[in-house]
């Protein structure tokens, strides 16, 4: 059955309406300003005309089906370790430089080189990194 335009449109319809002018502002035939225009005006029709001269000037939209948008091809997964062995890397990293510099800093205001203590905190940390580094099976693939 063919709608008429004195026909009393429910907020389905309305909401039908909301989308298309949602759609046409994101696509930029209609500024903010147009839509929200559009929108007060919407709400307050009753009638399939009122919402039909909402839209009139605007090209048909399928919301069911709408255009398919391009997308942008993924990058190839990089080489080498994955971002969370990379982290875990470079927090061995700056722990061993601040604990070296504070060693540093220490023998030097104590006037003799005392124990390379860092050396038992990288040591281990590292060991365990580097096993996997090694053996830990390389990038995961999503």
């Amino acid at each position: 059955m063919a709608q008429s335009p004195e026909m009393r449109a429910s907020d389905v319809d309305r909401d039908r309406v909301a989308a298309v002018l949602r759609e046409h502002t994101a696509q930029g035939r209609i500024t903010m300003d147009e839509f929200n225009e559009r929108l007060e005006q919407l709400y307050q029709s009753k009638t399939y005309g009122e919402l039909a001269r909402l839209t009139a000037d605007l090209p048909d939209v399928d919301l069911r089906n709408p255009p398919a948008k391009l997308t942008e091809p993924t990058p190839a997964p990089k080489s080498g370790m994955h971002s969370g062995m990379r982290a875990a890397w470079s927090a061995w990293a700056a722990a061993s430089s601040i604990n070296w510099v504070i060693w540093l800093i220490v023998s030097i205001t104590s006037g003799h080189v005392i124990y390379p203590w860092p050396l038992w905190v990288m040591g281990p940390w590292g060991a365990i990194l580097l096993i996997s580094t090694i053996f830990g099976g390389g990038p995961k693939q999503r």
